[in-house]
């Protein structure tokens, strides 16, 4: 837990107005004005009117590394810290910035584990598009991510990894400034981002951190050069804070897979964990998992780094990393051999192309919105059957009437709803596009 402002001379406390022009004119933040701020947060002090008006003041004008760090720090002192110490394997977490069928976390994690790195995973809802992983995980029957820190912890020491989603025991202060920033329309904000990633991921216990910024239609950061310039906020901070941070941008200008949904998604990850599964996923994964375990001294090259996470896909090690994790935290692992029992829509339809051509764009955006269309329930849960698979990626050869993808339905009034959004996503041309890099740079 933090402690309140200790200083050597006497701090005088400033009014949070004067506090909003001071980062409004572009100026810095001292050590103590920042502890102030989230002494203020905490005790819900600061109004919310204000705070949101110091978030914009902060979106606008930015903040220094050093800056950012010190408040990474407090945020991270705001609740209870996750103690990892007595476990010696490497703890390494990932963050992603979002998107539209990515499901590495559900293979990264047992990966790791089945590497010999404990990767303790706290799920906050600026790592989701549209369709969280806690909500794809409840697709398989009694699973649970709800769970308290001790459980949490007792889970790492015994399976390696564990997925847990964000409470206000950790970093409640972290969870408060999302909802303002949400409100307020500061969720872009650089360093705001990164006091989020890296507060949370170190009050998990992790020692390191691998960042998956992701760009364009399909994720909250739409231009390449603002991915870029937080992937190097990020480690920058991170270096002041004196942990070791990797970041990677990629692509997200289409969705990552042949699917997108919930149930649709666990059966795809587990493919995947066979070492099966679609290309584009397979190297996404391969190229988080071999930082991961090089960020980890597991492995030293990055020959080696690559064939240690190829081999654990390969040899069913991580599969069983992965039935491990579903039945500490409440599931049924017999999911895991027979993907069947996952929830299965009662229609299947395709949605055929309206002319021959390439595929030359795709909206994820668009398909991440239709989807949701399409999983909601009048009760506001989502129907973990439903979702599209078979996705057509860009640079594919259609002919007309061809399905750009399979959708997987129960209700025919959420189908037709969705799918003016999944028809709008395509864009087709006689010319077949160049096919976008996935990984567009590596940050360290």
């Amino acid at each position: 837990m933090r402690k309140k402002i200790v200083s050597p001379r006497k701090f005088v406390k400033p009014s949070y107005a004067a506090l909003i022009e001071k980062k409004r004119d572009g100026n810095e933040f001292s050590e103590e004005e920042i502890r102030f701020l989230v002494d203020s947060v905490l005790d819900r002090e600061i109004p919310d009117s204000q705070l949101a008006a110091l978030l914009m003041a902060i979106y606008f004008q930015g903040m220094a590394a050093a800056e950012t760090a010190t408040l990474a720090e407090e945020i991270m002192l705001s609740g209870e810290m996750v103690d990892l110490t007595k476990l010696s394997r490497p703890k390494i977490d990932k963050f992603s910035t979002g998107g539209v069928g990515d499901k590495t976390s559900l293979v990264l994690g047992p990966l790791a584990a089945a590497c010999g790195v404990v990767m303790p995973t706290i799920n906050g809802v600026d790592e989701e598009m549209e369709i969280s992983t806690r909500e794809k995980l409840g697709a398989i029957k009694g699973f649970k991510s709800n769970l308290e820190i001790s459980d949490f912890r007792e889970q790492l020491s015994k399976v390696g990894c564990a997925i847990m989603a964000q409470n206000d025991q950790i970093v409640p202060v972290d969870s408060i400034l999302y909802r303002i920033r949400q409100e307020c329309g500061s969720i872009p904000s650089l360093p705001l981002i990164t006091t989020s990633v890296l507060s949370r991921k170190l009050a998990a216990g992790s020692e390191s951190v691998v960042v998956d910024v992701k760009w364009g239609n399909g994720s909250f950061i739409p231009e390449l050069d603002q991915a870029k310039q937080l992937a190097r906020n990020i480690t920058r901070v991170g270096r002041a804070m004196k942990k070791r941070v990797v970041a990677l941008v990629t692509d997200m200008n289409q969705p990552l897979g042949d699917s997108v949904g919930t149930a649709l998604e666990i059966r795809e990850a587990m493919d995947l964990l066979r070492g099966e599964g679609p290309e584009d996923l397979k190297e996404m994964v391969l190229k988080l998992g071999m930082e991961v375990v090089r960020i980890s001294g597991v492995a030293g090259s990055t020959l080696s780094a690559k064939q240690t996470v190829q081999r654990h896909l390969e040899d069913g090690s991580a599969l069983a990393k992965f039935r491990d994790m579903v039945e500490a935290q409440g599931g049924d692992p017999k999911v895991v051999d027979d993907p069947d029992k996952l929830p299965k829509a009662k229609h299947c339809k395709k949605l055929p192309s309206p002319k021959r051509g390439y595929v030359h764009t795709i909206n994820a955006g668009m398909i991440a919105r239709g989807v949701r269309l399409l999983a909601e329930r009048k009760n506001g849960t989502l129907d973990p059957a439903v979702g599209i698979s078979e996705v057509k990626k860009v640079g594919t050869q259609m002919k007309q009437g061809e399905p750009l993808m399979m959708i997987h339905y129960n209700d025919e009034a959420n189908s037709e709803a969705a799918l003016s959004y999944l028809r709008e996503a395509y864009r087709l041309a006689p010319k077949r596009p160049v096919s976008p890099d996935l990984v567009v740079e590596r940050v360290a």
